[in-house]
């Protein structure tokens, strides 16, 4: 006898063990079974489970345990990242915390082997919170990006791209973390709005020239004219200025034609060698914004840094790696003399030459970066290098307002690192690279011949923007936790790689070497796993199998980052027989973003974070992936309720007491049973639902519409076979017909294990369950055979049924309109009948009395007084209501009803009218007022029609 509730709590942990020990996660040693293989984005190693990754391995899961009861050989690969920054700073405040020697004071080797230590302690705890949720991962499989195996995958790839002049180590701008001392990714920058300050400064003219500058109107009109010995500035960072190389000005700007190919002056540092610049032309500035004249400052900022190229700008470097300004380096007098040499024409030295001359002047080194911006704006203020305005005068105020320096106050973007939250510094360094531009040629054509699929297929735009204008890869991180750069420098600075030291010093002749202290990017092995995981670069029968892979499931902020990088490798490193690239995955599923039941984005300040294990603790682990996979809709935000969780529960316990009405039913299948056999009507019905809904389920997960999938099994199990057909059954299987009732106990038994066969993916620890508990199985449901119904379709059966289900719906909520009591019998009357349509009612006669509360069922040619009407189909089914209700009272409830709905309709109809309303009240405040007039509106509709029939009775 099944117990009368499921407990998740008690059975999860009991059935997810059964599955692990039975083998069932591991792929079908099969060589006929087709190979279906998909790699888990390989979560941080510091990892903790969220809303993202329960979303993104449910639809995993999802997939992987359909095609797996479809035969084929699944193979999920788990794993962790190795996560350079992440781990090494939580080993780092573990350090801090428990008074340990620093890393620096440690060394690299004991450091290193105290995170190994932490990460076989506590790294990877994500992949047993992935358990809790039932992700079938092949866990006897598990990989590491610093396993020794993804290892060797990462020295051969780093050195085969060496090799192949796609790998070189060059001086180029990239996003400094001052507080880690590493150059970082895009991903890891949060550009976030702050208050910020626009100063304007003025950079006096070479030798006292002067012009004279003309602004204009849009009409052409001079505006104002003087003459200036200067060119106007504005900048965000005076601190930068000190290492400008030119200023710009846009080439159809006429206000600066006079002085282009002139010298001025930075107004900052000693007066006797304050540097000259050259003013050029450039396409980069906007006349629009501040004076239109741009300070080119190329070793600290991205835009700058592209025009400097572009006009042969040398790179002045001006902070060290923890963003203060340089103290290394000659004097500023001696360093200031070689780059006026450059500014007046002398030829460009090399970047190291460049990079040697420090333009910090004395008073500014060794100063924190924001440290010296404050001396610097006030030196330049005391000297009279700021722009100035005179403010408005006040009424009362007694004397005439006297200027002040031009700042503007303005919100600004400003980058900060997302794990140290300082501000980033773009800083021009030596660093390893590989050329993406090159990789990224195959990788384009791929997606566009269609090798490989984004799904939604909008998300192919993404990608080809950012791959059409790819940059440099910066591979190299300074730091020293991860894979080290496989790179040996003599003493003259020869490098030599290669994947061991032995092999660097035999290319090197025998010279001591030493080795690069940098590491590799962590996107760099994992751009490397979709076949260094199978055992590649072995030939190993994983990689002949599995690779490419079939799908890959992520995100759509790492397109960029991981996407186009795994396909960059793959299509690189991976050839069919023909020699042909093999891209690393067929098809990529984007999925959306997890909101808030508002539909705001989560956030720890807004307190409006969700955590997928407590949801998992509270309701079970089914219930949260069914409420994240129904609404798994392509290019959609999921948004996300303990209330829609709670909902799915209750669809788990609805299913769960279905199954127990079934075996007290004695609900059973037979050996030798044949669905297409069966006769009665009801039976027929619920096997071609059956067989229509699982072509549903399989076309909205073979088609990655996942919400589809799960509304259809939803739709199924509840509305169908529990609120119909078993109520449908409870005459039979109470029946004098022996023969009818058994064929509707192994009718509904067979259409309840499709149920859980359908239901499976979506809801393992509860349908595993119920497949134990309803018949003696040979094997688990987590590998039994997926439905495969054919010839079931009856469009007989399906009319007849489905009038029956309208003619009871109809009358059901025809006696809530009427205040009627649901139980309360009723007579109906049908007019103007069809023969047909009699011949139905006298089929179901007893269900119809049953299911819609009614005493007699009649045919006339005309509607009875005082009757209630409904149409279904082409039948009028009238329901005489003399006697039942106090007509005159009903009319008097439902009118008061219905101006109680007019008004508020009304008032928020107002509401929503006045525009300063919808401009300034919280998006969810509006959307609230939208969704109460919708349902007051439907409301109205309603109490209307009731209304309406009570008029004509």
């Amino acid at each position: 006898m099944m117990e009368k509730t499921f407990n998740p709590a008690q059975a999860e942990t009991r059935i997810y063990d059964a599955w692990e020990q039975s083998g069932a996660f591991q792929p079908k040693d099969d060589p006929n079974a087709k190979p279906f293989c998909i790699v888990i984005p390989p979560p941080n190693v510091t990892g903790r489970l969220h809303i993202g990754h329960a979303l993104n391995n449910t639809l995993q899961d999802v997939l992987s345990r359909y095609k797996r009861m479809l035969g084929d050989s699944v193979l999920w690969q788990p794993g962790t990242d190795h996560a350079g920054i992440a781990t090494q700073m939580v080993v780092e405040r573990q350090l801090a915390a428990n008074q340990e020697p620093s890393r620096r004071d440690m060394g690299r080797e004991k450091f290193v082997e105290r995170v190994w230590e932490w990460k076989e302690e506590s790294g990877g705890m994500i992949l047993q919170q992935l358990r809790r949720l039932g992700t079938s991962c092949d866990w006897s499989r598990e990989r590491f990006t610093l396993d020794e195996g993804l290892s060797e995958a990462v020295l051969k790839v780093f050195v085969e791209l060496y090799k192949q002049g796609l790998m070189y180590r060059g001086k180029r701008l990239v996003n400094w973390d001052p507080k880690f001392e590493t150059a970082i990714s895009d991903l890891e920058v949060e550009n976030i709005e702050v208050d910020g300050h626009m100063w304007h400064f003025k950079y006096p003219l070479a030798g006292g020239k002067t012009y004279t500058y003309v602004e204009k109107d849009e009409d052409g009109n001079v505006t104002l004219t003087e003459e200036r010995d200067y060119i106007s500035i504005a900048t965000t960072r005076p601190e930068t200025m000190l290492g400008d190389g030119a200023v710009a000005v846009h080439p159809d700007d006429e206000r600066y034609a006079p002085i282009v190919g002139e010298l001025c002056e930075i107004p900052v540092g000693p007066k006797e060698h304050r540097r000259l610049i050259p003013i050029i032309t450039d396409e980069y500035p906007d006349p629009e914004f501040g004076s239109g004249a741009v300070k080119i400052t190329g070793a600290h900022d991205f835009n700058d840094y592209e025009v400097a190229k572009r006009n042969n700008i040398p790179l002045y470097r001006l902070m060290d790696t923890q963003a203060a300004m340089r103290a290394d380096g000659p004097s500023y007098d001696e360093c200031a003399t070689k780059a006026q040499a450059i500014a007046r024409g002398a030829d460009l030295p090399s970047e190291a030459e460049v990079d040697a001359i420090n333009l910090v002047p004395e008073d500014y080194r060794g100063l924190d970066r924001f440290e010296a911006r404050e001396k610097i704006i006030a030196d330049i203020t005391a000297e009279g290098l700021a722009v100035m305005v005179t403010p408005e005068a006040k009424d009362g105020d007694e004397e005439a307002p006297q200027p002040i320096p031009l700042v503007e106050n303005k919100k600004i973007q400003q980058p900060f690192g997302d794990r140290s939250n300082v501000v980033i510094e773009p800083m021009l360094t030596d660093q390893w690279f590989a050329n993406a531009g090159e990789l990224a040629k195959e990788a384009i054509a791929a997606v566009e011949d269609g090798r490989t699929t984004f799904h939604p297929k909008n998300w192919e735009k993404t990608y080809f923007e950012w791959m059409r204008n790819i940059q440099p890869w910066c591979v190299s991180r300074q730091l020293w936790w991860g894979h080290q750069i496989p790179a040996w420098y003599d003493d003259e600075g020869n490098v030599y790689v290669a994947e061991s030291e032995e092999e660097a010093i035999a290319q090197s002749g025998g010279k001591s070497l030493t080795r690069d202290p940098d590491v590799l990017d962590t996107w760099f092995s994992s751009a490397l796993w979709p076949f260094s995981t199978l055992g590649w670069p072995d030939k190993t029968p994983e990689v002949a199998k599995f690779y490419p892979n079939t799908v890959l499931i992520t995100a759509f902020d790492i397109i960029f980052f991981w996407v186009a990088r795994m396909m960059m490798q793959g299509l690189h490193f991976m050839k069919d027989e023909d020699g042909k690239p093999q891209v690393p995955f067929k098809d990529v599923y984007i999925h959306a973003l997890v909101r808030d039941e508002k539909g705001q984005k989560m956030s720890k300040s807004k307190g409006n974070v969700i955590d997928p294990l407590e949801l998992v603790d509270e309701y079970g682990a089914d219930a949260v992936r069914f409420t994240l996979a129904v609404q798994a809709g392509q290019g959609r935000d999921i948004r996300m309720s303990t209330q829609r969780v709670e909902g799915y529960r209750n669809f788990g316990t609805k299913l769960w007491n279905a199954a127990r009405f079934c075996e007290m039913n004695e609900c059973a299948v037979p050996a030798g049973f044949d669905p297409s056999s069966v006769t009665q009507t009801v039976n027929k019905w619920i096997l071609a639902e059956a067989q229509s809904t699982v072509a549903a389920v399989n076309k909205g997960l073979d088609e990655y519409r996942f919400n589809e999938a799960a509304a259809a099994a939803y739709r199924f199990v509840w509305n169908i076979f529990c609120d119909w057909h078993l109520e449908f059954a409870k005459p039979l299987f109470g029946g004098e017909d022996a023969a009818a009732k058994a064929e509707t106990q192994a009718t509904t038994a067979y259409v309840l294990d499709i149920a859980l066969k359908i239901l499976h993916p979506f809801m393992p620890f509860v349908t595993e369950a119920l497949w134990a508990e309803t018949a003696r199985r040979d094997t688990q449901l987590i590998v039994a055979d997926w439905p495969q119904l054919d010839g079931l379709a009856n469009a007989d059966a399906e009319a007849e049924m489905s009038w029956l289900i309208d003619v009871i719906t109809n009358i059901r909520s025809l006696k809530a309109e009427m205040n009627i009591a649901p139980g309360k019998p009723l007579n109906a009357v049908l007019v103007g009948a069809s023969q047909d349509i009699l011949d139905r009612v006298e089929r179901n006669r007893p269900l119809l009395a049953r299911m819609a509360r009614l005493e007699e069922i009649s045919a006339s040619d005309s509607v009875p007084p005082a009757s209630a009407q409904t149409v279904v189909g082409e039948t009028v089914i009238a329901l005489p209501l003399d006697g039942v209700i106090d007509l005159d009272a009903e009319r008097d409830r439902l009118a008061k009803e219905l101006k109680k709905l007019d008004g508020e309709i009304m008032r928020l109809e107002k509401k929503l009218g006045n525009a300063k309303f919808v401009a300034n009240a919280p998006e969810e405040v509006v959307a609230g007022e939208k969704a109460k007039l919708a349902d007051y509106t439907a409301q109205k509709t309603k109490v209307s029609e009731a209304l309406g029939r009570l008029e004509t009775a």
